[in-house]
């Protein structure tokens, strides 16, 4: 995610939250955004400065934000920007992810299982119906015992009987979790879809994967 994005999320969401009630504060503001408190404080700044905020005094002390016309034309525009870029993204895993499920079968392997729970998780989950192959699992060592989309979560590949290979669904630490598989599994059992950008050194199999999933 670039900077940019971000800060349009972070934007997108103050406006919705700010559309939404106008008696929210900046301590709420921060929690529900999983931001500093000063940050917060100085996106709101930022977006009075835009143009799409006001603030008005409310006693004792206390201060209620007012989206203006401005503001508003700019949550619709994001809120539209973030649907379509959704709406690709969606597009793309499905499409690289299909294509992944197609190396395995062609290369005789049934038994896989993932590498992270997250939204690519969900949709590799989704599309491992439509192939002949079994995901036994996911691998994800801060969720070990849980349960994801009906899949038990592990800590380790080693605690699968048996595994053809692991598809990789990491999102927010796709390279580590990559690095991290490939000390006890051989790079070509470990696929990885385009859109992630791993460095996974020519390996054949995964390039074989990314060539097929390159939509």
């Amino acid at each position: 995610m670039t900077r940019k994005t971000r800060d349009d999320e972070i934007i997108r969401d103050i406006l919705v939250r700010i559309g939404d009630s106008e008696h929210v504060n900046q301590r709420t503001l921060a929690k529900e955004l999983g931001i500093a408190l000063g940050m917060t404080n100085a996106y709101i700044k930022r977006s009075v400065r835009k143009g799409y905020i006001k603030i008005g005094q409310i006693p004792p002390n206390r201060y209620a934000y007012y989206l203006t016309p401005t503001g508003f034309s700019e949550k619709t525009r994001l809120t539209a920007e973030y649907l379509s870029d959704s709406f690709l993204f969606f597009r793309r895993a499905r499409s690289q992810y299909d294509a992944i499920f197609k190396v395995c079968h062609g290369s005789g392997w049934r038994d896989l299982a993932l590498a992270g729970c997250s939204e690519l998780g969900e949709i590799a989950i989704l599309f491992a119906r439509d192939h002949p192959v079994t995901l036994h699992g996911i691998i994800e060592p801060a969720r070990a015992g849980e349960r994801f989309m009906g899949l038990a979560v592990v800590a380790d590949a080693g605690e699968f009987e048996s595994l053809d290979a692991v598809v990789l669904t990491s999102l927010n630490a796709a390279q580590q979790t990559y690095d991290r598989l490939t000390e006890t599994l051989a790079p070509a059992r470990v696929l990885v879809p385009r859109l992630l950008s791993v460095d996974h050194n020519g390996s054949p199999s995964n390039a074989r994967a990314e060539d097929l999933a390159g939509a």
